[in-house]
């Protein structure tokens, strides 16, 4: 069998190719060739000339992180009993004290055994093991569980039980009373939902603090690391932030695993990134709604996942964009309804032709950067102007999804240029006060880009990778780390004055704020570490 595209899981029936009492060899093969009807896409150029070698050919994309390639995530071999469950879609909501649990199951069986005598039976259980509610019956494949005083799940921040989880015990029974097939999976109940300029978390406002991030490390580059897994979100919650988009591709479970179970937000990215209008094709969107397909049926049932983001910065100003990407919106929305929809866009509230379908405008931005260089003074007033022409033209609440700037760590001056630790520092204070000011109306949330520096491909901008990370690709932290630390830990401060019910994170949080805020001296050396 064939796949296209990484990221997303897939699976292969091989029954009928084994050969019983006997060694069996599966084989793998992995082609990380990006052509322009791949997600991402990418072309291969044959340069000609007497510089080059017969048959010589680069791979050439557009988007700014390392393609790399090999396998990077488990692959398992299993087997399933006569009849199994295939696939289960939970929905959740809540009133007053009522918590409602709905599923959908899919029960796969060889024809032989008639879907009426197959009986179902449904348990949701407690962090104690205790049963809070049951049911079951023949041919019972969707319903209904009610929770009476149920546990919410609430991101970090905003109760005193973070990302509580329930578990759903699924059991398949054959005619013959025989136990055929039991799936676990755990539960989060919340609700999400965009209401006028407000992003809602089970009714309550939430403002995103979060990050873009990359599934990169030294070492192990983009391979499953759990203590890398580990150590991010570590950081993520000693820095104070409750989010993180997965930029620009799905990462891998273990990591929206650890997302649901800390209660950190994810905007839950598809590998959308660097489409062009040469990739605007019906064979490119074609493959995109399967991808969207793949990406809703892994990820649906995560309390973490809070919005569907269909693409990075694709060309979005011409008419082509608008054909192209409708239906991708349709289809993600009609595969899962309970969620807002997004993409993020480097384009302007002018020109932009995408932005119309989405729930969320996302737009990234970096100003004294690619171009205005080294004037950080006209920050604010050039991101005051473009945040707020988002919001007059479309009135949708509104998130910086990618800001920031490039800085070596180590590398210092005074008074602050490009590169150096200072001039990150002075360029996240230039964004600050215009975040604040319009947080109060229409504007929900800010994500630095980024979280960490790391691995591009080569080029005259890029050494040694990207980096714009307020750490370093060994997650060590750069002056700005501390700087947007303190921000992060006051928003929780003044969203949760009496508390957040966290013990550890509310001492914190109170330690940090009697604290004046640490700017770098000119060695780069932070007065306040925390």
């Amino acid at each position: 069998m064939q796949h296209n595209g990484g990221h997303l899981p897939f699976e292969a029936d091989v029954t009928s190719f084994l050969h019983y009492d006997q060694s069996n060899r599966i084989t793998a093969a992995i082609n990380n060739t990006l052509t322009p009807t791949t997600l991402p896409p990418g072309t291969i150029e044959y340069p000609t000339g007497d510089g080059y070698p017969p048959g010589y050919f680069v791979q050439k994309y557009t988007f700014d992180f390392f393609n790399y390639a090999g396998i990077h995530r488990p692959v398992k071999l299993y087997t399933t009993p006569v009849v199994y469950l295939s696939d289960i879609t939970i929905t959740t909501s809540f009133e007053g004290q009522t918590g409602k649990v709905d599923f959908v199951s899919v029960v796969g069986a060889i024809s032989t055994v008639p879907r009426d005598d197959i009986s179902m039976e449904y348990q949701l259980l407690d962090k104690e093991g205790f049963v809070v509610a049951s049911t079951g019956g023949k041919g019972l494949f969707e319903g209904q569980l009610t929770v009476n005083n149920p546990i919410l799940w609430w991101p970090i921040g905003m109760s005193n039980q973070t990302a509580y989880m329930y578990t759903l015990k699924v059991s398949t029974v054959s005619s013959s009373k025989m136990l055929a097939d039991v799936y676990r999976i755990p539960v989060g109940i919340r609700t999400v939902k965009v209401q006028g300029t407000k992003f809602l978390i089970n009714n309550k406002p939430f403002y995103f603090k979060g990050f873009g991030k990359h599934e990169d490390a030294d070492i192990r580059g983009k391979g499953l690391d759990y203590a890398i897994i580990t150590k991010d979100f570590n950081l993520m919650k000693w820095m104070g932030g409750n989010s993180f988009r997965t930029s620009h591709y799905p990462y891998a479970e273990e990591i929206m695993d650890m997302a649901d179970q800390q209660g950190i937000v994810v905007i839950d990215e598809s590998p959308g990134v660097g489409i062009n209008l040469e990739n605007y094709n019906p064979e490119s969107l074609k493959h995109h709604l399967e991808v969207m397909e793949e990406l809703v049926r892994r990820d649906k049932n995560r309390p973490a996942v809070v919005m569907w983001s269909v693409a990075n910065e694709p060309r979005a100003d011409k008419p082509e964009a608008a054909a192209y990407f409708k239906p991708v919106f349709e289809t993600t929305r009609q595969l899962d309804p309970t969620r807002p929809v997004t993409f993020v866009t480097h384009y302007k509230a002018w020109n932009d032709q995408v932005c119309q379908f989405v729930d969320v405008i996302m737009c990234n931005r970096y100003y004294a950067w690619y171009h205005d260089y080294g004037q950080t003074q006209l920050i604010s007033r050039q991101l005051e102007k473009e945040l707020t022409d988002w919001y007059n033209k479309f009135n949708k609440p509104v998130i910086q999804a990618e800001y920031g700037a490039d800085t070596v760590a180590g590398l210092h001056m005074d008074p602050s240029v490009m590169f150096t630790e200072e001039y990150q520092v002075e360029t996240l204070q230039q964004y600050f006060p215009v975040y604040d000011k319009l947080r109060k109306d229409f504007f929900i949330g800010e994500m630095i880009w980024n979280f960490a520096d790391f691995l591009t491909t080569q080029g005259i901008t890029r050494v040694v990778g990207n980096k714009k990370g307020i750490l370093t690709r060994e997650r060590q932290p750069k002056a700005a780390a501390f700087i947007l630390r303190q921000r992060y830990l006051n928003i929780t401060l003044e969203q949760a004055p009496s508390g957040t019910g966290d013990d550890l994170l509310d001492a914190l949080i109170k330690f940090e704020s009697r604290k004046p805020a640490a700017t770098p001296s000119v060695y780069g050396y932070p007065n306040a570490y925390g």
